[in-house]
């Protein structure tokens, strides 16, 4: 058989199709791998270089010091320090529980450390760190870190912690700090100041420290540090330094406020004393009070639980969200009212029987004293808080006009002071009561009104702004906390500008009876003559008393036969010297009773400090050498005077 003849020249040209074809693809591959070099080192040139320098170095925030918080002496009432905190970044971390029974043999991890570590841990993100100790001494310290290199994920840092010096004392007025979490994130975000919180932990909650978060923040620095393959720190390129928080100055005096917390005891309530001329808030008292250090690196479980299950409700800010009927302290503004309306010019007076009758009714509106208090005029039913005098006055103003007279005071809105979270109160009218209750008003309705009962509901700021409103002849000047705002570097300090929010023409006629009727209220036969005796001051004031429950009418309120949170409030305003305003007060005694056995010996204290210098008889004796006081306060409250019998 014969062997087949091969075509070699036809082999030979397909070789070299394939290799042709195979060279051209190499080629083209080739050409690719170059026009991607180009692009690369080229064209892109400046992005990768942007990423290789970002690679190697690093931007580092600096959170700046936060701004000081100084009473209008220099005391400071919330300032920072460094601490070393231990700190894990649980990302980093593969077995947490182990690492921290590890950790537990150089640093002491208590139970309540781990607890506040979880629940800090839950309000952070993963990739952040998370301290498990805090304030650690310079042994624990040095400890750690000789052993740090077996604890990858796990570090020193020195922080910087907020701090209350003077603990409870002023707690709703300055606030407290707390960790940064999503809703806030959210707010800052909003707001857009996200960026200037890289590096910061912790934002203003309440109080000042959240009104006033934009001053006390400052400004973050950066660093610009060079970091080698494993992330090591290698130098600093650049550094641009933080801008500290401005300092906020008060109007408020530490010492004033020690004396009026003080003076509270035991007792739930609310204190706010203003300078009428200015509107200056010279001490702002919620009790009980709490600690606001227990929030700055996060409240632990079981003392939240006492705060927040306390039926004393401790973190409510009284002041501004406690709403309270204005008992008898509403009548000298009823009285202004039918002043200034021409419903009651004097000599008129009627004669009190110990009740008021609506026309064609058989019910009885009871005065306090039931037998009634004979012939009353203006000023005399201010002086012994006469009822009757007020409901029929009320009724004959209307509700309509008396609500729109009053509220040139402050009642029923808002008066923009410097802490958030104020409640408007409430001024009844007809409409309010349809929109509430789909029902109409009734003239009973405006007859209880008159003495600060029925639906009228205030806040003790509203109370005292309105009686510094009073006594400041109708000029409402905006209440504020905050006097001075220092820049922390160059120690210049800004003067906030006093606002006039409102103002009301009155007859100076009708001022002095009302005034006239108010001093006579702290003088023999008035509701709070005790408050007066020997006060080496003229005081006007008003005395209140407000229901919390409802007595049937013909049973007698007997304050011992009810639960203690049952029995009325007592309140209390005032303003001193009364020819010349320099303090202006509202106080409120929760279940207290009389305005002015309960509520008056308290804003007594006040004034006589803040006028005279004077220290309570305690306190005298225990005198603050830090804290300066008048040549006067060696002296001692003049002894005590028995009670007026008198309900309000």
């Amino acid at each position: 058989m014969g062997a087949e003849l091969r075509n070699y020249q036809h082999e030979q040209y397909y070789f070299r199709l394939r290799l042709g074809f195979t060279a051209l693809v190499v080629l083209s591959l080739f050409a690719l791998l170059a026009f991607r070099f180009y692009y690369l080192q080229v064209k892109q040139y400046n992005h990768y270089q942007t990423l290789a320098e970002n690679n190697r170095i690093s931007l580092i925030p600096i959170a700046p010091n936060r701004g000081l918080i100084l009473d209008k002496n220099g005391v400071v009432l919330a300032h920072n320090f460094f601490v070393y905190t231990l700190e894990i970044t649980p990302a980093k971390i593969k077995d947490l529980e182990v690492t921290i029974a590890e950790i537990s043999q150089f640093v002491e991890i208590s139970p309540l450390d781990r607890k506040r570590f979880n629940k800090l841990r839950q309000e952070s993100r993963n990739f952040e760190s998370v301290p498990i100790r805090t304030h650690l001494n310079e042994v624990e310290a040095a400890k750690f870190a000789v052993n740090h290199y077996r604890f990858p994920g796990v570090e020193i840092k020195s922080r910087l912690f907020r701090h209350y010096p003077l603990g409870k004392l002023g707690s709703h007025m300055v606030g407290y700090i707390g960790r940064i979490n999503d809703k806030d994130l959210v707010n800052l975000e909003k707001s857009g100041d996200l960026s200037n919180y890289k590096g910061s932990d912790h934002v203003g909650k309440s109080g000042l420290e959240q009104f006033y978060e934009t001053q006390l923040h400052g400004t973050t620095g950066f660093q610009q540090v060079e970091v080698d393959a494993d992330g090591h720190a290698v130098r600093v390129l650049s550094s641009n330094a933080p801008i500290p928080g401005d300092n906020l100055i008060l109007s408020a005096d530490s010492k004033l406020q020690e004396i009026a917390e003080t003076a509270f005891g035991d007792r739930r309530g609310a204190l706010v004393a203003i300078n009428p001329k200015t509107g200056e808030v010279l001490s702002y008292v919620s009790q009980p009070t709490f600690d606001p250090n227990l929030f700055v690196g996060g409240i632990d479980t079981e003392n939240w639980k006492l705060l927040n299950d306390s039926l004393d409700k401790p973190l409510i800010n009284r002041p501004l969200r406690g709403i309270y009927p204005p008992g008898s302290t509403f009548k000298p503004f009823v009285a202004l009212a039918g002043l200034e309306a021409g419903k009651r010019t004097p000599p008129f007076a009627i004669h009190d029987a110990g009740y008021f009758s609506l026309p064609n009714s058989r019910h009885r509106y009871r005065d306090w004293k039931p037998s009634g208090h004979g012939i009353v005029d203006m000023q005399r039913a201010i002086t012994i808080s006469c009822d009757t005098f007020f409901y029929g006055l009320a009724m004959e103003l209307g509700i309509e006009k008396l609500t729109s007279f009053v509220r040139h005071f402050g009642f029923g809105r808002k008066s923009d002071f410097d802490i958030k979270g104020e409640i408007e109160g409430l001024l009844p009218t007809p409409e309010w009561k349809m929109r509430r209750f789909k029902q109409p008003w009734y003239p009973g309705e405006t007859v209880i009104v008159g003495i600060g009962q029925g639906y009228t509901l205030v806040t003790p700021l509203q109370l005292a702004q309105a009686t510094a409103i009073l006594a400041n002849n109708g000029v409402a000047m905006k209440p504020h906390l905050v006097a001075q705002i220092q820049n922390s570097l160059t120690g210049k300090r800004h003067i906030l500008p006093t606002v006039v929010q409102d103002t009301i023409t009155l007859n100076p006629d009708n001022m002095d009876i009302v005034r006239r009727g108010m001093v006579d209220v702290t003088l023999p036969g008035g509701t709070a003559a005790s408050i007066g005796a020997n006060a080496g001051y003229s005081i006007a004031a008003k005395t209140g008393t407000a229901q919390v429950i409802g007595i049937r009418q013909n049973e007698k309120y007997n304050e011992h036969t009810i639960n203690e949170r049952h029995r009325d409030h007592a309140l209390f305003i005032a303003f001193a010297p009364a020819e010349d305003p320099q303090i202006a007060l509202a106080v409120i005694v929760e279940n207290g009773g009389h305005g002015g056995s309960a509520a008056g010996p308290i804003a007594r204290k006040v004034m006589d400090y803040y006028l005279l210098g004077k220290l309570p008889i305690a306190e005298a004796a225990k005198i603050d050498v830090k804290i300066p006081i008048n040549a006067t306060g060696n002296a001692t409250t003049p002894p005590p005077v028995p009670e007026e019998e008198l309900y309000d």
